[in-house]
């Protein structure tokens, strides 16, 4: 999940600085059909039942598809180092879908979640009021809950006992995903006039082999062997980090200070998880 973070904080700045004049349904498009193609030879649709490929499927269209539907979009109104900003809800959303699946209220997990949330909100934040930033931040947290239903779903589905591996079954999440973003173009885009430069192409491969590609499956397998409270906490990590790379490559303002301040309480949130899991699981050792 770490690795990921790192792929995930180049994502920002390439989107908005190469593809944030193009449409957010074609974009989602081409990421995950790129990254359907990566998985499609891993393929093994006999290993699963018809029940769970469609479980697989419609992940895929919510966690993928229309997550990346709305953030994308979400470029055409906010700064690459804003979209960050604004996924520090996202542990929110997370502990939260979490705990109304197990109908029940687990108060450490929140408060190291907000403790995120807190961390990352000191880092440079300014301009409420303004349309564009409204509507790209309505935007982001419609992104943020879908990206959150599909981490908690494809957890709470996936049985641990079985006979087939993530990659093998991976595509259908893909598959999921590419309908989504397809019936959004097919709804809300009309005719489209796409020419394509060099430097786009690259992008939207970066986007779909790395980003969409390899890191969603990375980021999911992590997600079904960690607690919940360490995954929320997870989902800021790269919020830090996108800030960090949007300063260095990308040109984009920042403050370095606040930047440092809000990443050392994450870090704080993430230990305090680790440590919890750790003892729960030398409790759970001693009392078997």
């Amino acid at each position: 999940m770490l690795i990921t973070s790192f792929i995930w904080a180049f994502s920002f700045g390439l989107i908005k600085k190469y593809l944030g004049g193009l449409d957010a349904g074609f974009v989602a498009l081409v990421r995950l059909a790129i990254s359907f193609l990566l998985f499609l030879p891993l393929l093994r649709p006999r290993k699963i039942s018809v029940v769970m490929t469609l479980r697989l499927f419609f992940i895929g269209m919510i966690q993928f598809g229309l997550m990346y539907v709305f953030y994308i979009q979400a470029f055409h109104f906010l700064a690459a180092h804003q979209v960050a900003l604004f996924t520090i809800f996202t542990p929110l959303f997370v502990t939260a879908v979490d705990d109304l699946w197990e109908k029940r209220f687990r108060p450490l997990y929140f408060w190291t979640a907000l403790l995120a949330v807190a961390g990352t909100a000191m880092i440079v934040y300014s301009g409420w009021g303004k349309t564009d930033l409204l509507v790209g931040f309505a935007l982001v947290q419609a992104s943020n809950l879908c990206f959150a239903l599909g981490q908690v779903f494809y957890r709470r589905v996936i049985p641990a006992d079985r006979e087939w591996r993530d990659r093998e079954v991976f595509a259908w999440l893909y598959i999921g995903g590419t309908a989504a973003a397809a019936l959004s173009m097919l709804l809300f885009s009309g005719s489209l006039a796409l020419k394509l430069n060099s430097s786009q192409v690259l992008v939207l491969l970066y986007l779909g082999l790395l980003a969409s590609g390899l890191g969603f499956f990375l980021w999911n397998v992590g997600a079904t062997r960690v607690a919940a409270g360490i995954l929320a906490v997870f989902n800021n990590v790269k919020v830090p980090l996108a800030v960090l790379v949007s300063l260095l490559f990308f040109g984009e303002q920042t403050d370095l200070i606040r930047l440092l301040l809000g990443g050392t309480v994450i870090l704080l949130a993430l230990a305090l998880n680790y440590l919890h899991g750790k003892n729960r699981s030398l409790s759970s050792q001693n009392h078997a």
